[in-house]
């Protein structure tokens, strides 16, 4: 595996120096994950970007961190699902639904559960849902506008996950008590 530099403030690229105060002010630290794609200024920036982007989106805080955490338990990030479970706890995401995504069972709020199902479906699918998973996520009370943010959901995630397979990732210190094994390793035990 190929080895990747975690950058900080004075060791990035001076393109992503600013890139890298910005996650710092926003964090309080400057996430490995953010000093892995300090490397290159432009994957920093749009992860930044399109992080803010899905931010934005019509999906409330709850609804943004079930298609996090569904994505990243799907992809098995050792990073994000550690740190999207922080992130999760911190934006008032009950424990019920955490627990619930990262031992992939069905959420306890059919409307929740509904958003999970078809952020599976559009990663399983690779965008190819079928009429009966648009079915689904519209019965459940979601439109097109919301079809559109799991992708953009999706995106955010994709490069994300990928990126720490890649590098693998150290979690930091803050997301450590979150870690995290993938269902079908913890039944194979």
């Amino acid at each position: 595996m190929a080895a990747f530099k975690i950058h900080d403030v004075t060791s990035a690229p001076e393109d992503a120096r600013p890139l890298l105060e910005k996650s710092l002010k926003a964090y309080g630290m400057v996430p490995n994950l953010h000093g892995v794609m300090a490397e290159s200024p432009q994957t920093l920036e749009a992860y930044q970007v399109l992080g803010g982007l899905f931010e934005a989106t019509s999906l409330t805080a709850e609804e943004r961190n079930v298609v996090w955490l569904t994505l990243n338990v799907r992809h098995e990030c050792h990073y994000c699902v550690p740190a999207h479970t922080a992130i999760a706890k911190g934006q008032g995401v009950s424990d019920a639904v955490i627990d619930a995504l990262r031992d992939e069972a069905v959420l306890p709020d059919a409307r929740l559960e509904a958003l999970r199902a078809f952020t599976l479906a559009v990663v399983d699918k690779r965008g190819e849902v079928g009429e009966s998973d648009l079915n689904a996520f519209y019965a459940a009370g979601y439109g097109n506008r919301q079809v559109l943010d799991v992708v953009t959901g999706v995106a955010h995630k994709v490069m994300s996950n990928y990126i720490n397979h890649l590098a693998d990732t150290p979690i930091d210190p803050p997301f450590q008590p979150f870690a995290w094994t993938p269902k079908a390793a913890r039944d194979a035990a």
